[in-house]
């Protein structure tokens, strides 16, 4: 059944559209759990994609909590898509990758598109989600002294309160350099369970972290206490691949080197090049990246749900607007 949908007015021309069970939960103090669309629009293959997409959603049913997954519906930024509208955008091969600066583009083109960390991000705040529950999240790529690329991932993360579970950057980026800009930016970097920073695929990237936590509701006090210091960064919460269901470190290095110098035979580069390294660590590991992928996936969901119920057992002040 395609759920009801209101729409959120912003000071955008374009709303947002809220489905009516995420405005439900939020308004009764139920968990809430974000999930972003560019992993079953342009991370995953079919029919994967879509399969790994509700899967997500009923890990969080199953925990308590409320699903909402984030996406642009035909021009239009919705927070929690219904079944029917994931499955569209999931088989839409024109669906576009939409960060932040393409969310007013789409109430022009009418277009599909998935939802990049920083687009789902606002998004999830401008709904009043506190908990966005993701993969890998993009970065500084190799050779951004040059290029100036790095994802906007970042840049959302210092503008936004909310608490992003991830396992790592993605494994082709520059990963010291993002735990620099990190640094830079004043987001808190922290692990859970760990004191090194997880490679994404495997479990440690060979960097360490310089905080780290060991329960749901310590990540939601260092959430609770950045808005009560009036800090407006986000809370980066490290969360590693499951040890037995990693890619093995030497070979994930052999296949990302091969993965770069393949891009650049083939001229890709921007937002292109992420889902073309990802498809191509894919199909040199014979697919076991893409199971790594999903097992991580999983996981950080699972931690979202617990940190969600945290959150809604703190006080209403310290949960903020």
């Amino acid at each position: 059944m395609t759920p009801t949908i209101r729409e959120v007015p912003m000071s955008s021309p374009a709303p947002i559209r809220v489905a009516d069970h995420v405005a439900r939960a939020l308004s009764t103090g139920t968990p809430v759990v974000a999930l972003e669309s560019t992993i079953f629009t342009h991370g995953l293959p079919r029919p994967r994609n879509v399969e790994v997409a509700l899967e997500g959603e009923e890990i969080i049913r199953a925990a308590g909590a409320v699903p909402a997954t984030i996406g642009v519906h035909h021009g239009t930024p919705v927070v929690g898509l219904s079944n029917d509208e994931i499955r569209e955008l999931g088989d839409d091969d024109a669906a576009d990758k939409a960060s932040i600066r393409e969310l007013a583009i789409g109430a022009v083109t009418k277009r599909n598109a998935g939802t990049t960390i920083a687009a789902t991000a606002f998004l999830a705040r401008a709904a009043g989600i506190d908990v966005f529950a993701t993969g890998g999240l993009g970065g500084v790529h190799h050779g951004a002294d040059k290029t100036f690329d790095e994802s906007a991932d970042l840049i959302a993360m210092s503008r936004t309160s909310i608490v992003l579970i991830s396992s790592g950057a993605k494994a082709i980026l520059d990963i010291a350099a993002t735990l620099e800009r990190f640094e830079t930016l004043s987001v808190p970097v922290i692990g859970y369970r760990t004191n090194r920073y997880p490679g994404f695929y495997v479990v440690d990237s060979g960097h360490p972290v310089n905080a780290r936590v060991d329960s749901p509701a310590d990540i939601a006090t260092v959430l609770t206490t950045q808005r009560a210091l009036g800090l407006p960064s986000g809370v980066l919460v490290a969360n590693p691949v499951p040890e037995a269901e990693q890619l093995d470190p030497t070979e994930l290095d052999g296949v990302i080197e091969a993965a770069w110098a393949a891009a650049e035979k083939d001229h890709i580069g921007g937002q292109a090049s992420t889902p073309y390294l990802l498809d191509y660590i894919r199909r040199a590991t014979e697919g076991r990246s893409l199971d790594a992928n999903v097992a991580l996936y999983r996981n950080n969901i699972r931690l979202a749900c617990e940190v969600a119920a945290a959150l809604v057992g703190a006080a209403p002040a310290d949960r903020g607007a």
